[in-house]
């Protein structure tokens, strides 16, 4: 998910579409997020890994 949101917001610069720069920048905070929860032990949605 983090690297996806990277990928799209990476795109979203370049080619001056603020829809995907907004979209990727969200869902790196939501991977980043749902790692750190991961990482203390906290299973989200029955998954400790998020991909």
């Amino acid at each position: 998910m983090i690297v996806l949101g990277i990928i799209l917001a990476l795109i979203g610069i370049f080619a001056k579409i603020s829809i995907l720069t907004t979209i990727g920048i969200i869902l790196v905070v939501v991977g980043a997020v749902l790692t750190i929860l991961g990482a203390t032990g906290r299973a989200v949605g029955g998954r400790k890994t998020f991909y």
